[in-house]
């Protein structure tokens, strides 16, 4: 078997000898202190730091669900061991993930989807894929807005210095762990600007790796393939939508998303969890898999150097499920001997620490070089384009003369100051004026595009357009600069436009 779970460590300085670690929430105590007590026999050395996060700081005021706290352990121990956390329901909470990952730079979010046939039940014996997918951009920025009665808005955010770190991480990773191939999924084949930033710098830094075989899939297709051919695949990278679902996806296929792992890595920590959620309706049962905190903590050791830990755990987790050894979730009368609860699996793994699977794969995790984890600043640096402003998208919140563009466009021109011209009308992104078609369904939220008729506007006249539109009745709700750069226009082109 491949080193598939490890992201490779950061650094090997003595602080990250001491683990934080939060317990969380549900099932999350019961099975970190399984883990935990896995972890004490194979790690014997490894000092512990617990921090309190989840319901408990919910529940003293603190929205992002950390205590203040908290955040100076982190930054004294910057590898966190983390239990699933609930979410209180209702408006003003934030996800402690999203938080933890933002805040700390956790960029990369390394998932590897291993299937365990026949010892549990897999679509496809043999898959052996990871995803590795951006952590902190894309629509999970949480950037939200309710523009109009009827429409709401989230902002895509794709960034070029975001797109280069994960990308290029995804390459080192599949080097240092002798991978043969990458592949990018991204759905730019509509969303041309974003997504095609993101498949755009792909191909630049995959032309940095000759020895590995790099592709492009648009996302549809590529995770429709991943459920019904995941061997075509050995590394992917994606944005951070596409990757979330995905890497559940491929979990699921390989046989259970109760035992993935996760690896959150930046510059300067690293955050180990499962994937699964905090199951309240299990908690305090005794009968929740521990599996996933598990192999998160073997990824976690592997990224602090401690090799031969890693190694010792993961053999004797194989050795384990081979047994028959297996949690509620997992028994059947095919493979299973015994069915165990969350602390009599733990001591079930304990007992085979130093032996290994006879039938999967023993895992042999060599000392592979660290991944590069290079801040974006170190590519070649680039010229900055020339940028000009030719035109403003204008939104309008407007419900009148039954939504006919024709009367939307007539009040839009006639409220124009000269050197501007309106230059198309859109609903829901469908151009409606000039020519649109009569059964185009309407809302009451219109993006107006005005563009200088020279071709140039002064930053000025935007301003003062938008005064002359409340002077006649029609106020913007959100406006959008129209630039190009070095000629090449750095928005969407309306059909027809």
């Amino acid at each position: 078997m491949n080193a598939q779970l490890s992201p490779t460590r950061t650094a090997t300085d003595a602080a990250t000898r001491t683990i934080a670690v939060a317990h969380g929430d549900g099932i999350g105590p019961e099975i970190m202190d399984a883990v935990l007590h896995v972890l004490r026999h194979a790690a014997p050395n490894l000092q512990l730091q617990p921090v309190t996060m989840g319901e408990a700081a919910y529940r003293s005021g603190h929205m992002n669900g950390i205590l203040p706290q908290t955040w100076d352990i982190l930054a004294e121990h910057p590898v966190l061991l983390k239990s699933p956390m609930t979410t209180p329901q209702g408006g003003g909470y934030k996800s402690i993930n999203v938080t933890l990952r933002k805040t700390l730079g956790l960029f990369a979010n390394v998932r590897p989807c291993v299937a365990y046939h026949p010892y549990v039940d897999s679509l496809h014996p043999g898959m052996d894929v990871v995803i590795v997918r951006e952590n902190e951009e894309d629509t999970y920025g949480g950037i939200e807005h309710r523009q109009t009665d009827e429409v709401t808005q989230c902002l895509k955010l794709i960034t070029r210095p975001g797109s280069e770190r994960v990308i290029r991480y995804a390459f080192e990773y599949a080097l240092a762990h002798g991978r043969r191939k990458v592949t990018c999924m991204t759905k730019d084949n509509i969303m041309k600007l974003t997504d095609g930033l993101f498949h755009r710098v792909f191909d630049e830094i995959a032309a940095e790796y000759p020895q590995l075989e790099a592709e492009h899939r648009i996302i549809d297709i590529g995770a429709a393939r991943m459920a019904s051919r995941p061997r075509d695949y050995d590394v992917v990278v994606t944005p951070n939508l596409y990757g979330d679902i995905l890497s559940d996806i491929a979990a699921e296929v390989a046989g259970s998303i109760g035992l993935a792992p996760s690896a959150n890595i930046g510059l300067h920590g690293a955050m180990f969890e499962a994937v699964h959620g905090s199951a309240p309706d299990i908690a305090g049962k005794n009968i929740a898999n521990p599996s996933g905190l598990l192999l998160a903590a073997v990824q976690m050791l592997l990224h602090i150097g401690e090799v031969d830990a890693a190694r010792a755990i993961h053999n004797a987790w194989l050795r384990t499920l081979e047994d028959g050894q297996h949690t509620r979730d997992l028994f059947n009368e095919r493979t299973s001997r015994r069915c165990l609860g969350t602390r009599e699996f733990a001591h079930a793994v304990i007992e085979r620490l130093g032996q290994t699977p006879q039938h999967l794969p023993t895992v042999d995790y060599r000392q592979a070089p660290p991944v590069a984890l290079r801040q974006p600043q170190d590519a070649a640096p680039r010229k900055r384009q020339e940028k000009q402003l030719e035109g403003v998208d204008v939104f309008l919140d407007w419900d009148e003369a039954g939504r006919a563009p024709d009367a939307l466009a007539t009040r839009l021109q006639a409220a124009l100051p000269d050197g501007l011209r309106l230059a198309v009308i859109t609903n829901r992104g469908v151009k409606v004026w000039p020519e649109g078609h009569p059964d185009t369904f309407c809302t009451d939220h219109w993006r107006c595009r005005i563009k200088a008729v020279d071709g140039q506007l002064a930053p000025r006249q935007v301003p003062e357009l938008l005064m002359r539109l409340v002077e006649h009745g029609l106020p913007a709700i959100k406006t959008e600069n129209l630039y190009r750069f070095d000629g090449q226009p750095g928005y969407s082109v309306a059909q027809g436009e």
